[in-house]
């Protein structure tokens, strides 16, 4: 297994396909078919792709017809943990990738405000940028994260990427 978390996450959902079958689960498709035409995605990889996101925890599939056997594909909490991810997809989609405008933009439930997506601190609701954030070894990195990333240009305070 991949030490380096972002490593991992790709290995979970990095195929776009996942991604947008994630992308429509949160907005309510639970359904073989439902994932199908909305996606216009081929059977075969439809059925791949549900059973890899299945068995990496991020749908539990849940029998909803007895004959024929039919099931659905419910979200985990780990699936919903990923929708902050999705979110700024949409967001960085929309600020670099239409030019002409947005098709689709994520608004307030209740008012249906539009939102303008950050990435903040918790602690601090700070946005968290390329400027003032820095990757660091965890406590269980191994000699080779350390090595790795003690060798990152942006672990010298000396050098901050631009952009803020």
């Amino acid at each position: 297994m991949l030490e380096c978390p972002v490593g991992r996450a790709v290995e979970t959902v990095g195929e776009w396909w996942s991604i947008l079958i994630l992308r429509d689960a949160f907005q309510g498709a639970t359904k073989f078919d439902e994932f199908s035409q909305g996606l216009g995605i081929a059977p075969n990889i439809l059925s791949r792709r549900l059973a890899h996101l299945t068995e990496s925890g991020m749908f539990v599939r849940r029998r909803y017809h007895e004959r024929p056997p039919r099931y659905e594909y419910v979200l985990t909490e780990k699936a919903r943990d990923f929708f902050p991810v999705v979110v700024a997809l949409l967001a960085w989609g929309n600020r670099h990738l239409a030019p002409k405008g947005e098709s689709i933009v994520l608004a307030n439930r209740s008012d249906a405000r539009p939102f303008d997506p950050i990435v903040v601190d918790a602690a601090d609701m700070r946005p968290i940028t390329l400027a003032n954030a820095v990757v660091i070894p965890g406590p269980r990195a191994s000699r080779g994260m350390h090595k790795r990333l003690g060798s990152l240009k942006a672990m010298n305070p000396a050098v901050a990427p631009a952009g803020d």
